[in-house]
Order: structure tokens, then C-alpha cells, then sequence
């Protein structure tokens, strides 16, 4: 893929051409396709590391200025911002996902693991931006891209610990506290996944999958926080 494709969609979705193109390329470019194509030397993760670091500031900055709230609910609304599904999420609706490069072992990855490429690819387009455009244009993309999720976030309640937040409504509306159970177990060791559910009583209130059991409980404790608020549960 030339880098027509890219400048194009710079301009279409981003509002702007690159001045340097290859940064854009770079930044949708895996680890895995530079192991696999060996004329292509530079990766995404330096980028990657960049762009965290602008959208930590900027997201810091922007729940400073218009929040005055303690630094742990400050921290918590912060990393509901940021968490890998938003800003896979975010990269969704971009649609940059046929841009990026991957070997053909990870094109045919789990939905999981192309959630995880599409977040690390949306921070290093932002580390990208910063270093062609600056740092306003970068604070604008991260505002019309991630911060306008934060009445969404509010609302629903997702900036609190899932495990804590469903435990507190399970024993305020039916007096009862939630058990985990490990559904199914699948994959090898080295990449297992793990399938748990969360039950209150005998009601399966909300499933979650993960590379670990953690991981799998505070996906399906926030399937529970879901089905809470769905019955008009705060």
C-alpha cells in the first residue's frame, strides 16, 4: 500500500495532510510486520510511547481544568478515558484499521488481540500528529476522539472499579454478594483465555473473557454494572 492511501486518509478523517507521510505509515505499522518484511525497519512503538504521554497530559489537563474532584476519582475518570477499549473503540470509528500493518500470523489474531493492536496504533497516530502538526492539533484530535466520552463515562458509572461498583449494587438491591465462576478455559498455556461469569444467587448476572481470570471477572463485573443500571440502579 502506497502512501497515497494514508495521506488520504489524513485528510479525509484527520482534517490535514502530513507533511512527513511516513510518520502516519509508521504508526499504523506492527512489530510483526517489520519481523516478516524485512525492508521495513521502523515499527510503531516508539510513537506508541509518545502518544500515551500526550494523551495522559492532555486528558490530565482537560479533568484539572473541568472537574474538582479528588486526585483518586481524578485518576479513575483518566484511566476510563484511556483504557484499551475506549481508545480501540475510538480507533474503530476512525476506520484506519485497513491501513494498518500486520503480519498475516496477526491478521488472523483474536478480536481481542486486534482491540489491543487498533489502541496502540490510535496512541502512536496521536504521537504522530504531535510531531508533524504540534501539540494544539494533537489536543484537538484527542478532544473530538476521547474526551467527549466523559458524560457517557459519567453516566454509566464506568470510571469506578467494576468489581467493587457491581459488589455494592448486588448487596444494596438483592442483599446478596456476587461469586465469580470460571466458565471455560481455552487456548494454550502460553495464551490461554479465560471465560468467567459473575452470579448473584443463582443469576448469571454478566460474563467476561480474559488472558487472565482477573481480567476475565472485571470484564463480566462490568457486564453486571450493565445489567444493574439497565433496572435503573445508581
Amino acid at each position: 500500500m502506497d502512501t497515497t492511501s494514508y495521506q488520504n486518509f489524513a485528510k479525509e478523517k484527520l482534517g490535514f495532510a502530513f507533511h512527513n507521510i511516513n510518520l502516519l505509515v509508521t504508526a499504523l505499522t506492527h512489530r510483526s510486520y517489520v519481523n516478516e518484511h524485512k525492508t521495513t525497519h521502523e515499527h510503531n512503538e516508539r510513537l506508541e510511547f509518545l502518544g500515551d504521554a500526550v494523551l495522559e497530559l492532555v486528558s490530565s489537563d482537560f479533568l484539572y481544568r473541568n472537574y474538582d474532584e479528588p486526585e483518586g476519582i481524578m485518576t479513575a475518570l483518566r484511566a476510563a478515558l484511556v483504557r484499551t477499549e475506549s481508545i480501540g473503540e475510538a480507533g474503530r470509528e476512525l476506520g484506519y484499521e485497513p491501513l494498518v500493518r500486520l503480519s498475516k500470523g496477526e491478521q488472523n489474531g483474536s478480536e481481542r488481540a486486534h482491540d489491543v493492536i487498533l489502541a496502540d496504533c490510535f496512541e502512536a497516530v496521536i504521537g504522530a500528529i504531535y510531531l508533524d502538526q504540534g501539540y494544539e492539533t494533537a489536543r484537538e484530535f484527542i478532544a473530538k476522539h476521547i474526551l467527549v466520552k466523559i458524560d457517557e463515562i459519567l453516566e454509566e458509572g464506568s470510571w469506578r472499579d467494576p468489581k467493587s461498583y457491581v459488589q455494592e449494587l448486588a448487596q444494596k438491591i438483592d442483599g446478596i454478594t456476587p461469586v465469580y465462576r470460571t466458565l471455560k478455559e481455552e487456548g494454550p498455556d502460553h495464551d490461554k483465555i479465560f471465560t468467567v461469569g459473575i452470579y448473584v444467587g443463582d443469576t448469571l448476572k454478566g460474563v467476561g473473557t480474559g488472558h487472565s481470570k482477573q481480567e476475565a471477572q472485571t470484564a463480566a463485573a462490568r457486564e453486571g454494572v450493565k445489567k444493574y443500571r439497565a433496572g435503573g440502579a445508581k
